[in-house]
């Protein structure tokens, strides 16, 4: 059995994957756009909020309240790799990855979630 100073070090090391991904209704076309340095975690929160009925996008709430979670597919749109031995602020890279993808997908009003 792991100690906790090797279990927080096991989880210090680990390596998430990162980027820009959306959730798109299926049934509309709409689509939420978003970034993370954890994707998969990412997904995890937005689903637990929407089963919830927490979301802070409330027109995302409204439509998965009304048409179910089948009804919405979470998808990645890019990763980004980690690069070893180099300082890189992953944050700062989703966040502008993802600035790009609202600008060339425009998911606002009748196309999206996302706020202008």
């Amino acid at each position: 059995m792991k100690t906790k100073k090797e279990l927080k070090e096991a989880y210090r090391n680990m390596k998430f994957r990162m980027g820009v991904y959306q959730i798109r209704n299926k049934t509309n076309g709409k689509i939420f756009i978003g970034s993370s340095t954890n994707l998969d975690a990412i997904w995890n929160r937005h689903r637990l909020q929407l089963n919830m009925g927490s979301h802070p996008v409330k027109a995302l709430q409204d439509d998965w309240k009304a048409l179910g979670e089948e009804n919405f597919a979470y998808e990645i749109l890019e990763e980004i790799k980690e690069v070893e031995d180099q300082v890189v602020d992953y944050s700062k890279e989703a966040k502008l990855a993802e600035e790009l993808y609202l600008e060339e997908l425009q998911p606002f009003g009748d196309r999206g979630y996302n706020k202008q």
